[in-house]
């Protein structure tokens, strides 16, 4: 029986978008920056836990490319990168856990209030309505890239555990 190396488990160059658990880099950009782009357009209040959302959004981001760029480049030869791919998604995924749970308490609040006032019509109100649709959007979007982080985590430590 032959023996698995590392340049049989992880892939490199065009096979990333191949492979199960790589494939899901997409979707973690695309969700991800979605996340930071709807939670920025909405203006960040040092009050409330939206600064850990963009933080937790704009990391893994960042942190997501580098890694990308890194299996696109082949640089994950070594015996340690399933461990650390292991360990980079399982973080992201506790993360973006940490960050979805905050964003959809702060918008349903932000829904109680607005069904407390609905009967005003203000340019204020209205603000506050896109703002609350925006923030419904990104709560959506988080607990996505959240789901496709934790899918990536499992098929990584799944291929871990073959390597």
């Amino acid at each position: 029986m032959a023996s698995t190396t590392v340049g049989d488990v992880l892939p490199t160059g065009g096979r990333v978008f191949t492979s199960i658990p790589d494939l899901f880099f997409i979707p973690e950009f695309v969700f991800g920056g979605l996340v930071w782009m709807l939670v920025a357009s909405t203006g960040v209040e040092h009050e409330n836990p939206m600064g850990w959302v963009m933080f937790v959004s704009v990391f893994c981001f960042v942190m997501t490319t580098l890694w990308f760029f890194i299996f696109l480049c082949g640089c994950n030869r070594s015996s340690s990168w399933p461990a650390l791919d292991v360990g980079y998604h399982f973080v992201a995924t506790v993360f973006y856990l940490g960050a979805s749970v905050p964003l959809a308490f702060i918008t349903v609040l932000e829904g109680q209030v607005l069904a407390l006032v609905s009967g005003l019509n203000s340019d204020l109100l209205i603000e506050a309505r896109k703002t609350y649709k925006l923030h419904i959007a990104a709560v959506v979007m988080s607990y996505l890239a959240t789901l496709f982080y934790f899918m990536h985590t499992i098929f990584s430590a799944i291929r871990w555990k073959r390597s």
